[in-house]
């Protein structure tokens, strides 16, 4: 895929993801919360340059870098909105200021990255960026399911309104 076509696919998911950040959402049980990450792993994964071929070791550790600031900035991003439960049950969450604060580190630190790799001579194209951001939107989205209480275990937990029968003594 051209470079072109992943720098616009990045600004289209980025700009999704900033308008509809500050705007209340409901969180439900649906099961496609990891189909846009993995869309993007997919696109980034296929890309031959994902690591420059001269500098491996660099670009492999700036990659790598570049995960742990996209898992990060998701988990900061997913403690920072504000979650909560309407009267019919139904859980909602809105971002914050903190979270805009979060947004802001993060991508400070995308460019710090960015700019330690030109001044090494590193070769980065947007493949990386890819994998980072599919981390930042997986992580947040399963921190929100979960502090939202949507993975609740099928197994060993009872039911709050099970009872169980009562045997009659004879």
């Amino acid at each position: 895929m051209s470079g072109l076509t992943n720098v616009l696919v990045i600004c289209a998911v980025v700009a999704l993801v900033i308008a509809r950040q500050f705007k209340a959402q409901q969180i439900t049980t649906d099961r496609r919360w990891w189909v846009i990450p993995a869309v993007l792993v997919l696109m980034a994964v296929r890309d031959p340059d994902l690591l420059d071929p001269h500098h491996r070791a660099v670009a492999a550790v700036l990659l790598g870098a570049e995960l742990l600031v996209g898992l990060a900035m998701g988990f900061g991003w997913a403690r920072t909105t504000h979650v909560w439960t309407a009267p019919d049950g139904a859980v909602w969450g809105k971002g914050t200021k903190a979270t805009a604060i979060v947004w802001t580190a993060g991508i400070g630190l995308r460019l710090g990255l960015f700019g330690i790799g030109a001044l090494l001579g590193v070769r980065q194209g947007s493949a990386a960026l890819m994998l980072a951001l599919a981390a930042t939107l997986l992580v947040r989205s399963g921190v929100l399911a979960q502090r939202a209480g949507l993975f609740r275990p099928a197994y060993g937990v009872a039911d709050a309104a099970y009872e169980p029968m009562r045997k009659d003594p004879v």
